[in-house]
């Protein structure tokens, strides 16, 4: 497995050299995914990617959770912002965010490796509460998505909990253990701030990520953006301020998303036809429903639906 990745040309490129447990882990990955695909591990939560070549850019949902480029490059667009993450970079979610994502650095000799674990959002708030921040959180809100470098304690526990992958009788007893010493690793670090606001008691973070949790159940219904702000006992104007701060992107842009992922899902999956699937998700007019899926997707649902299954 080539690890060219983890050498000097990082440094040059602008980007940290990791530590010889970076070898390790590229050793790790490389190892579980051998060829290009998606692979589900024993550890609950975990998994690892491999792909050889770039990708195209691909609408998708980012849960509450860590992933860390091993090897390649890759690219996350959130609203306006964008996230470039390189080896021995990590990139945290802190609530579900529509994303379009996509490698930008592979090759056959030298194919992007990834992984992601999924968080656990009542053991962050466990763990918050009980630990001592040296700084209080500031009283805005921020986005809830974050690229850092790798620390060597987060580096050495994320190398550790994919090693479990070996010793499959361990890990119901140890991988607990060290997923909560890594969300204590990253609420200690600079992941800690936009972890921390979204599970503090009353804070606009907190409110939004459970209006958030709340439009995930019911975005098929007809929802007025003035009963959302009502719910998050927000005036209108400070609501868009503070979910944009947030999430990227306005309250509709992140309902049309929402319906438009799930609409996708129910033609790759179920094999409906547009308008169904239109209706099903809360759409009343399939023309408009058309018009935005060919916006977010780059093509209108049939053309999309045959790439998709294609590609795959």
């Amino acid at each position: 497995m080539p690890i060219q990745e983890f050498s000097g040309a990082a440094m040059q490129s602008g980007h940290p050299t990791p530590s010889a447990n970076s070898y390790t882990l590229a050793e790790l990955v490389g190892n579980i995914a051998q060829t290009d695909g998606d692979y589900s591990t024993h550890i609950p939560g975990l998994m690892i990617y491999r792909r050889s070549r770039v990708t195209d850019p691909m609408p998708c949902i980012y849960g509450l959770g860590l992933g860390v480029t091993v090897q390649g490059g890759k690219r996350v667009m959130l609203g306006e912002e964008i996230f470039d993450y390189a080896p021995g970079q990590s990139l945290v979610t802190s609530l579900d965010l529509p994303v379009v994502s996509y490698v930008t650095r592979a090759s056959s000799a030298q194919p992007f490796l990834g992984m992601g674990l999924a968080l656990d959002a009542r053991v962050i708030t466990q763990c918050a509460a009980e630990m001592n921040f040296s700084t209080p959180l500031k009283a805005s809100t921020s986005l809830a998505m974050s690229v850092v470098t790798l620390d060597e304690g987060l580096l050495d526990a994320i190398t550790r909990l994919v090693r479990l992958q070996d010793e499959p009788q361990l890990i119901p007893l140890v991988a607990p253990l060290i997923q909560q010493e890594i969300i204590v690793r990253l609420l200690n670090g600079e992941h800690g701030p936009a972890l921390r606001q979204l599970m503090t008691a009353g804070s606009p973070g907190q409110q939004i990520a459970k209006l958030i949790a709340w439009l995930k159940q019911h975005y098929t219904e007809d929802i007025a953006m003035d009963d959302l702000a009502d719910k998050a006992h927000m005036s209108p104007s400070t609501f868009r301020q503070h979910f944009r701060a947030v999430a990227g992107m306005s309250p509709l842009q992140y309902l049309k998303h929402l319906r438009l992922q799930d609409a996708r899902q129910l033609m790759l999956n179920e094999d409906i036809d547009a308008s169904s699937a239109a209706l099903r998700v809360g759409y009343e007019s399939a023309s408009q429903f058309s018009r935005e899926y060919t916006r977010l997707f780059g093509a209108p649902p049939l053309r999309d639906i045959k790439r998709v299954r294609l590609a795959t």
